[in-house]
């Protein structure tokens, strides 16, 4: 009976060290699917947007069975670009793709989505991004007052080694070979009004309806709902839908401010972001919200998605030939950012974010102002670059404020 008390403590001991390890298992077990890992921060399992700097403003990257919408620029240059961006990943991690869209065919977006830069084609394109982005540093060095020369990027270098999401190439498009390895649906709402002319729209438009069905067949047929644990390899499904509440979806939000289904759109997000959490998926949504003429609809959009991401373009505008945006294309503004079990979320790093085309990379920056002894800033811009400085947030509004300049 006394050898029991040891062997009954080792046995216990055992059985608390057994379960630990059953636990690490399963968080290896989740990091193992394809193209993912889990965050440090919430423990949820991440997928890269294919812009690693947005990964960084998202805190990691695109929570699994979440939503991340995009508010179109004017022209819908950028946001298009993100749009690809996030099914060229999926197609570089080997992930199945659900593209949908009213406007052009999935089968030509597909064949737009830019080339991925890997192996050595990686280390000599990235190579040579650096050495541009380095020669415009070196040169702008002795000009740069301290205060803003040690302001960091969201960033730091186009270089950095990451083994998680990567960088594209927009001057090529990726080759057909990589679509080999994936699975990937398609959804044109052309085609689908003309195979199936009438439907049961439950209160809903017709068009959002039926794609509604769409998703939920492929996450059901193909598994990603987990009702197939036999299914030995797990994999992630990224749905990616395109100017979500146009008018060629057939909803008059953006031409009516009154329009005749108020909660046409709401209704459809609530029922999708349902279909996500209980689902390996991830959906990108652009929507044209400048467009949209009832600012309270476009509120209870933003509430419904888990991530808000607004881009403005500074082509057309004044602030295209602004000195002080000289060096950028664009402006990031972070709406919303997803609260993963926790009250709050991090909004570290948000404020005061600026996106660039430079080349052939996509990059998003902290925007900060240039130097007041820059040469390349007259005297009679100065009062455009004060008028200027009241734009931006408290963050860089503090270096300049008004018509006043700090000396230095």
């Amino acid at each position: 009976m006394a050898a029991a008390g040891p062997a009954a403590g080792g046995a216990a001991r055992g059985r608390g060290a057994t379960s630990f390890q059953r636990k690490a298992a399963a968080g290896s077990r989740l990091a193992a699917v394809a193209g993912t890992r889990p965050s440090v921060r919430h423990g949820q399992l991440l997928l890269s947007s294919g812009v690693p700097s947005l990964d960084c403003v998202l805190g990691g990257g695109v929570a699994v069975g979440t939503l991340l919408l995009i508010e179109e620029d004017i022209y819908g240059l950028y946001s298009n670009l993100l749009f690809k961006y996030f099914l060229a990943e999926g197609v570089v991690c080997g992930h199945d793709l659900f593209v949908a869209s009213a406007k052009e065919h999935p089968d030509n977006i597909l064949k737009e989505l830019p080339a991925p830069l890997l192996g050595d084609t990686y280390r000599n394109e990235l190579g040579e991004e650096a050495t541009a982005v380095k020669s415009e540093d070196l040169q702008d060095s002795m000009k740069i007052a301290w205060r803003y020369q040690n302001l960091p990027k969201m960033e730091a270098s186009p270089t950095t080694s990451t083994k998680f999401g990567h960088y594209y190439d927009v001057s090529k498009t990726m080759s057909p070979e990589l679509f080999q390895s994936i699975k990937w649906h398609s959804f044109y709402l052309p085609e689908e009004l003309s195979s199936q002319p009438k439907m049961k729209t439950c209160n809903m438009n017709s068009a959002y309806a039926r794609l509604l069905q769409s998703i939920q067949r492929i996450i059901y047929q193909e598994g990603f709902d987990g009702s197939d644990p036999q299914k030995k390899q797990k994999n992630i499904l990224r749905i990616g839908i395109q100017s979500l509440g146009s008018m060629l979806w057939g909803d008059d939000i953006c031409s009516s401010d009154s329009p005749e289904d108020i909660h046409s759109l709401t209704k459809f997000l609530y029922v999708l972001r349902g279909l996500l959490r209980k689902s390996l998926s991830a959906c990108i949504i652009t929507v044209p919200a400048h467009l949209i003429q009832n600012k309270a609809i476009m509120e209870r959009v933003t509430n419904l998605s888990d991530m808000v991401v607004g881009l403005e373009s500074f082509i057309g505008s004044e602030r295209e030939t602004n000195p002080l945006y000289k060096d950028y294309h664009g402006l990031v503004h972070v709406h919303q950012i997803p609260r993963l079990n926790s009250l709050i979320c991090d909004v570290s790093d948000t404020k005061d974010l600026a996106f660039r085309l430079k080349r052939k990379l996509f990059t998003i920056e902290r925007l900060h102002l240039p130097p007041d002894l820059s040469d390349t800033v007259s005297r009679a811009s100065k009062q455009d670059l004060a008028e200027s400085a009241k734009l931006l947030s408290s963050g860089c509004g503090a270096m300049a404020i008004g018509k006043k300049h700090l000396d230095f």
